[in-house]
């Protein structure tokens, strides 16, 4: 058996659906199959492996890289999120649109979210355990985000006062970023 891969409104982001072998013992499955992925549309090479834990209420997001951009593949150990993904890539027919979708230690799906988008999540359990990979190295210096609440973007978070980072509380506006300091569009294959 393969993974699933199930498309979401946003070319690229992608919800995966592991195979789960399970019985009276437990279960068993492969978090990540290089082999496997490319006949979903994932062809990266992740050189990066990253976990999350957090409590109920906590917002970590939207962030991004520029110029050193990710590809992230996103799951839940244990707990449950809502992960976003936002395209920020200018000149896109889907700019400032975003993608939701609950990560959980039931569902076991993983969210791809390709290179030119933002990634956040909001702890929806009493705690979570998160996971990603990356296919770029994390260049603090290159670290960027946008806020969370942006009223343009309007995404549809579960909490309306989320336990934040100071620095993800003093995020700017999507329309604040200047051009330069987001990613274009037609630098990626369409």
């Amino acid at each position: 058996m393969s993974p699933r891969a199930l498309p979401t409104r946003l070319p690229g982001v992608v919800i995966i659906e592991p195979d789960v072998f399970g019985d009276d013992r437990g279960f068993f499955m492969e978090s990540y199959h290089a082999e496997k992925y490319p006949a979903l549309g994932i062809d990266c090479t992740f050189v990066q492996d990253n976990h999350s834990f957090s409590t109920q209420g906590t917002l970590r997001g939207l962030h991004y890289q520029l110029p050193f951009l990710q590809a992230k593949l996103v799951w839940v150990v244990t707990g449950a999120v809502l992960d976003v993904a936002v395209d920020i890539r200018r000149g896109s027919p889907t700019f400032g649109q975003w993608v939701a979708e609950v990560l959980s230690e039931e569902n076991r799906h993983r969210l791809f979210i390709p290179r030119g988008f933002a990634h956040g999540f909001c702890v929806l359990s009493p705690s979570a355990h998160f996971m990603y990979k990356c296919d770029e190295f994390f260049h603090p210096e290159t670290d960027r985000g946008l806020r969370w609440n942006d009223p343009a973007i309007a995404i549809e978070w579960p909490v309306g006062d989320p336990m934040l980072s100071a620095k993800d509380a003093s995020l700017p506006l999507l329309s604040a970023i200047p051009e330069d300091l987001l990613p274009r569009y037609d630098n990626f294959g369409r």
